[in-house]
């Protein structure tokens, strides 16, 4: 079997996955799989067949789906880890509905639990970029956390920063940075997603991570 939870009312959502767990028998073997330690050749051993001590098993997967590769592996297996002995749980975020509807043909459960347009939080992207600007590096990870948190696109935080930099060097305002560090910046953080997508990592961490070695 499969199941779903997926949405952006995180507190709801974690509620109904919880509610699951209970449900499940306590001598059930569990597997807990994150987005850093996915490998496509464990998850195949799992439903391929039965393991050495346990007949079935229970996999939950978390936040997985950020990585594209591991996506596009999953769909692929959908159809097998459906007719598997064992339960496949997945808790992710906000997904498209192109991902929903492949998981709705391969008669997985599905539980959406979205939080309505009006009481959703805002993040003020400028926020970030002021941190950046003053090169506060303990405010610059906060908001960044903060934006993660909240759900907001890598690309959005990245134009806005790629901005802040650019308008910094047309106004020659050179008080925390020097111009050629601004141009530095302006260019690999342009090319930073792409290229850790390319590579295989996860574009979140690799963000994180540039913009504390920067400031």
């Amino acid at each position: 079997m499969i199941y779903l939870f997926c949405g952006d009312d995180t507190k709801n959502k974690h509620k109904g996955y919880r509610d699951f767990i209970k449900s499940v028998p306590k001598s059930t073997e569990t597997f807990f799989v994150g987005k850093n330690d996915f490998d496509p050749m464990s998850v195949e051993s799992l439903y391929s067949g039965a393991g050495l001590f346990f007949a079935k098993c229970l996999v939950v997967f978390t936040n997985i789906f950020e990585k594209e590769t591991t996506l596009d592996f999953i769909l692929e297996k959908l159809d097998f880890l459906i007719q598997s002995s064992s339960t496949f749980v997945f808790l992710e975020g906000k997904l498209p509905k192109s991902t929903l509807d492949a998981f709705r043909k391969a008669k997985a459960n599905i539980s959406i639990f979205e939080l309505p347009k009006e009481k959703k939080e805002k993040f003020n992207n400028f926020l970030l970029a002021d941190a950046f600007g003053s090169r506060d590096r303990f405010y610059l990870w906060i908001y960044f956390r903060q934006a993660m948190d909240l759900g907001v696109g890598l690309e959005e935080l990245i134009g806005v920063l790629f901005w802040k930099a650019k308008d910094m060097i047309l106004r020659k305002n050179f008080s925390k940075f020097k111009e050629d560090e601004l141009k530095n910046f302006a260019g690999k953080i342009s090319y930073l997603l792409p290229e850790a997508r390319k590579k295989g990592l996860d574009a979140e961490v690799v963000f994180e991570r540039f913009l504390l070695e920067t400031v």
